[in-house]
């Protein structure tokens, strides 16, 4: 027996106001958006390290792991990059959050992180970015410990003092810090882009599970090339010969 596909009565509504409001062209051409990478560091998103330094202990099925891998090191890093050297390129703000304790003991962790047993301590190797997507010069770092970014630091207030109004996400997992951070921001007022090609997690099923609830309620999903597209509008983007035009 076939399932008739979900109808979302809402859909138009929220897409006039989230989507395709006018304002979000607005705030890029002033310059107010910005991308925010998010938890790619040795605790979660290296084989071998972290919460992977024990494959039998992850959790996560062998076929999970070579997955998600995969995914990272065929799509998601190379697209991270290529989105980090654009918005440099374009002069627009680089912002990275991750996994990080303020104490060796992790005694001030959120309460979630305390019960899975979650620890990447200030200056241990869990709490490093990956190289190919690390931060440059003075790019912002937020420390987080807990799931939601918005609800754990101070990056809303961050973000308001860089008169920021727009976000790019990407980053790991999709169905857990990424879609919270996408649901908060909207909260909050920003306008929200989700780079899908630029986002993982430990199953195809998740990563499109997360995608399709975001999609056109609390954020835009677009492609990691769709958003070079976006960047096209800055003209001095244009002039450092980052971004190829569409056709």
């Amino acid at each position: 027996m076939s399932v008739a596909p979900i109808q979302d009565p809402l859909r138009d509504s929220y897409r006039e106001a989230f989507i395709t409001n006018p304002r979000r062209a607005e705030h890029l051409a002033d310059g107010r958006v910005a991308l925010l990478c998010i938890d790619v560091q040795y605790l979660d998103a290296a084989d071998g390290w972290g919460l992977f330094a024990d494959p039998e202990k992850s959790g996560v099925p062998e076929e999970g792991r070579k997955y998600y891998f995969d995914r990272l090191r065929s799509t998601v890093l190379p697209g991270m990059r290529r989105l980090q050297d654009a918005f440099r390129s374009c002069r627009l703000e680089v912002i990275h959050c991750r996994i990080c304790a303020l104490t060796q003991d992790g005694r001030d962790r959120g309460a979630g992180h305390r019960r899975l047993d979650l620890l990447a301590a200030p200056g241990s190797k869990e709490a490093e970015f990956l190289e190919e997507v690390a931060p440059a010069g003075d790019e912002i770092v937020i420390n987080k410990t807990a799931s939601g970014v918005f609800s754990s630091t101070n990056i809303h207030y961050v973000l308001g003092n860089l008169g920021i109004r727009s976000l790019y996400l990407c980053g790991v997992y999709t169905n857990e810090c990424v879609e919270t951070a996408a649901r908060d921001a909207c909260d909050l007022g920003y306008f929200v882009t989700v780079v899908e090609d630029a986002c993982a997690t430990v199953t195809p099923a998740l990563h499109d599970a997360s995608v399709a609830t975001l999609r056109d309620r609390y954020a835009r999903i677009a492609s990691v090339q769709e958003v070079l597209w976006d960047l096209d509008l800055l003209s001095d983007c244009s002039a450092a010969g980052i971004i190829t035009r569409k056709g």
